[in-house]
């Protein structure tokens, strides 16, 4: 109870600051749709490549939105020397990784739920027959970037080169969950749309391996 009532408090807390500054949503929102909006030049909307092509590039375009998350995510504490009062405030350091991954999540989902629509009529692909089963590939591997990004940023915001370091440790390590929020999309969105619970178990798999590791070394990745 108290890990919850602590994580609560925190997550309260990022969202009054994203909520402040508003910097986060809005760049990535814009950046985003730059990506789509420039991949879709390269492929014709009425042919099979867009529904080929098209899980991979949007997949592509959310790590890149990701990227863009995670990278202030621990860097804002240290720029502002808050890190050690929110460790001495919550009892257990998991809470300070939940709530981190609870807002960084939200923001993906957020930034995703805007952009779907986009890629629907950019790309000439039907998402609303399928929306149930995406809505569950779209959670589940954006809750894998965020749960393996939050470990990864809380290790690079302590480095010199931290801007460098992120997205070094970060691609190699999501490249799994990559492929198979590809795989999964790519899946749904064909002419015969089909769920691939193959997939979705590994991703699910993925996120609790992760999590099960921040609850573990969480205390580590925090030291100075």
């Amino acid at each position: 109870m108290a890990l919850l009532q602590t994580t609560a408090t925190l997550f309260n807390k990022e969202l009054r600051t994203e909520l402040r500054s508003r910097e986060l949503i809005t760049t990535t929102i814009v950046f985003i749709v730059l990506v789509v909006v420039l991949f879709s030049f390269t492929f014709d909307p009425t042919s099979t490549e867009s529904r080929r092509f098209g899980p991979g590039l949007l997949w592509l375009a959310f790590l890149f939105a990701a990227s863009l998350m995670l990278q202030p995510c621990f860097l804002r504490e240290q720029l502002n020397d808050t890190l050690s009062a929110v460790r001495m405030a919550s009892p257990d350091p998991f809470a300070i990784f939940l709530a981190k991954l609870a807002a960084n999540t939200m923001f993906l989902l957020l930034t995703e739920l805007l952009m779907l629509p986009v890629f629907a009529v950019l790309y000439n692909v039907p998402v609303w027959h399928v929306l149930p089963s995406l809505a569950l590939v779209l959670f589940s591997g954006s809750l894998g970037i965020c749960v393996a990004g939050t470990g990864v940023a809380a290790i690079s915001a302590q480095a010199r080169m931290r801007e460098l370091l992120l997205p070094l440790l970060l691609l190699p390590l999501l490249s799994p969950v990559l492929i198979a929020s590809t795989e999964a999309t790519a899946a749904l969105l064909a002419g015969q749309p089909v769920l691939r619970l193959d997939w979705v178990g590994f991703l699910a798999a993925f996120d609790l391996v992760f999590l099960t590791a921040l609850w573990l070394f969480g205390e580590f990745l925090l030291e100075e």
